[in-house]
């Protein structure tokens, strides 16, 4: 009778918890968000134009786009398909308990891992998939209101969108099933991509079998002192990330690789070692490499200085986005319009979904609404993070990147650099990550430095 009690107070206690934090957590998708019409939006390296809205063709850069590539003219569903085809990682509840610990939520304090989550997400989707690939079915989760663009200022993307993600979904999005889905694509290629995109959202399951999901983040995060419950910083998720990746076993994730700068610095020689280690038995191509780099942009606040350096970054097709955000809340990221950085924010709290099931419904890893927030409430601790295919794309990368740093630096040091060879050659032997280990005794250090200047995670 006792365990009985017992078991009924848990009961009551998870009803509650539950209920708090869907209330707590629910207004993220609530709030209004605004596009001008007048002026570009990039989002992970492509730029869109609402102004051109009736030419809906390409058209040449125009003034305010920071990339020289073409503009995606004006059409809205274009940018809407876009966003909502990055993976969304949110807070869950309900799933399988995390081991040394009573958790079965996130809520509250894993916002920074879910942010990493979705950075990562975007580099293997650049590596799966490719930067032009977009969910076909993305503009199916909510009922588009073409109304809701004004002349002069865009809206938020409608009502709909909030019910997009609550129980309302049951009535307003049938389940289809992974035969019906793949039914629908003309070719193998299509039907490859759609493969790819499930793929790719179950390595983020919240189970402890997900190489990439919640429960085995915090067994590495474990190495450096880090336990469920705790909150992470952006630079602590990178070495985690990085660690996630090595140890990963799945066969299609032997090709890609994690670097993460030391000091930020980059060393060449370090980054070109780890993509190449794949070609040490055969002839087989490079590894692919994302490149992370944990930095502070500016002291106690942002320096609106690097503003013009972030999107820049940002106006990278082969970014994969920033770990950030403002004190007290980490947003992945993923573009900017004016002076106003885009974001997904993983502060919604969504019911466990077992990505086991072969038909595992996809809705809720896609977000339906973008958020806006001015580069001046950014927090200065952050991960920027980018993607190359190859040992060349990594050489042309850095080219490109080094340029952009020192014009947008104002200052004698710019955020982070390149440099050419190993970090040893540098005669700093003591900053060399150790492979069989998570973090070094050094590394060990300089994240606990991080982590005294890094914003607490609500």
């Amino acid at each position: 009778m006792e365990a009985t009690g017992t078991d009924e107070v848990d009961k009551l206690k998870t009803k509650f918890v539950s209920a708090w934090n869907n209330m707590k957590y629910s207004w993220v998708l609530k709030t209004k968000t605004y596009f001008s019409r007048n002026s570009p939006v990039l989002l992970l390296g492509k730029c869109y134009h609402f102004k051109y809205e009736d030419e809906n063709k390409l058209l040449p850069a125009r003034s305010g786009c920071t990339i020289e590539d073409h503009v995606i003219a004006g059409n809205v569903d274009e940018f809407r398909k876009d966003f909502i085809s990055r993976i969304w990682l949110t807070y869950r509840e309900e799933f399988p308990q995390i081991e040394g610990s009573a958790l079965t939520t996130d809520c509250g304090w894993g916002c920074t891992l879910r942010t990493g989550q979705m950075l990562l997400a975007q580099g293997l989707i650049l590596h799966f998939l490719g930067r032009a690939w977009t969910w076909p079915d993305a503009l199916n989760i909510e009922n588009s209101d073409s109304d809701s663009w004004t002349s002069h200022t865009v809206k938020k993307f409608t009502a709909s969108f909030e019910a997009s993600l609550s129980g309302e979904r049951e009535l307003k999005t049938p389940k289809v099933s992974l035969k019906e889905t793949l039914g629908r694509y003309s070719d193998d290629h299509e039907m490859r991509n759609e493969i790819y995109h499930r793929k790719i959202i179950s390595w983020f399951g919240d189970s402890p079998l997900a190489v990439f999901g919640l429960h085995q983040l915090i067994e590495y995060g474990k190495k450096s002192g880090k336990k469920a419950g705790d909150w992470y910083g952006p630079a602590v998720v990178a070495h985690i990330l990085r660690k996630a990746v090595e140890e990963a076993r799945h066969p299609d994730l032997q090709g890609i690789t994690i670097y993460v700068a030391q000091d930020c610095t980059v060393y060449s020689s370090d980054v070109i070692d780890k993509q190449c280690t794949s070609v040490a038995s055969n002839n087989t191509d490079d590894k692919a490499v994302i490149i992370l780099v944990p930095v502070r942009l500016g002291g106690e606040r942002t320096n609106i200085d690097y503003l013009e350096f972030v999107k820049g970054i940002l106006s990278l097709e082969y970014c994969v986005g920033i770990i950030g955000g403002k004190p007290k809340q980490s947003y992945y990221f993923a573009g900017f319009q004016d002076d106003s950085l885009i974001y997904m924010d993983p502060h919604y709290c969504q019911s466990f979904v077992d990505v086991s099931i072969k038909d595992f419904p996809l809705e809720t890893f896609h977000c339906p609404s973008p958020k806006k927030m001015s580069f001046r409430k950014m927090d200065p601790s952050c991960t920027i993070g980018f993607y190359c295919r190859n040992v060349q794309d990594f050489k042309r990368a850095s080219e490109e990147i080094t340029k952009m740093l020192k014009i947008s630096s104002k200052e004698k040091y710019p955020l982070f650099t390149f440099v050419n060879g190993h970090s040893r050659d540098y005669d700093f032997t003591s900053t060399t990550t150790k492979e069989e280990d998570l973090f070094s005794e050094d590394e060990k250090k300089r994240l606990k430095r991080f982590s005294t200047e890094e914003f607490v995670l609500l």
